[in-house]
């Protein structure tokens, strides 16, 4: 079972901690993505973009690459349409690993870094409205760093460059 809002790994791309919004109203997972840019690898297209896992800060951020699985044009909450791109990806949600459709966007204006879409829930969880992070919270040092309390810069050090992760062929879910 799921609360409305839990914890994700990104395992592909190393990311271990993201706060997500579990939304059954959308139907395909959607991920704050910095910086996206196309490029072509031997003959497909890819993108390659910045994944900042604290919410109001840039530390920590790890540049992922992906394989472009298909375009999409999704509608917003506000009713706009954009033309995304989506990518296969595992997500592990209460300890259990999924491979999930997620597509990239700037989610600047939004609270959460990640939604996790009904696809990507079907048929593994329940969602219980109500509650929040039924799934497992990480320890407390973690938590503080998401909310940016002073224990994370709101800006990298000179010294802090993103890592690089190209995207793992996803696992299949059990």
């Amino acid at each position: 079972m799921l609360g409305w809002r839990e914890w994700v790994a990104l395992p592909d791309w190393d990311v271990a901690h993201l706060k997500a919004k579990i939304d059954t109203g959308a139907r395909t997972s959607s991920l704050h993505a910095f910086g996206l840019e196309w490029f072509d690898r031997n003959g497909s297209p890819w993108v390659r973009f910045e994944i900042h896992p604290w919410q109001r800060s840039t530390a920590d951020a790890v540049i992922a690459e992906a394989a472009v699985v298909a375009t999409r044009d999704v509608k917003s909450s506000s009713g706009e349409v954009e033309h995304r791109p989506v990518v296969h990806t595992s997500v592990v949600l209460a300890g259990r690993t999924v491979t999930a459709e997620v597509t990239l966007t700037r989610r600047d204006e939004m609270g959460f870094r990640m939604l996790v879409g009904r696809e990507a829930l079907r048929k593994r969880f329940v969602v219980d409205p109500g509650v929040s992070y039924l799934g497992g919270r990480p320890d407390k040092s973690i938590r503080r760093r998401n909310r940016h309390d002073g224990t994370t810069p709101s800006k990298p050090t000179p010294t802090t460059t993103p890592t690089t992760r190209q995207a793992r062929s996803p696992r299949k879910a059990p």
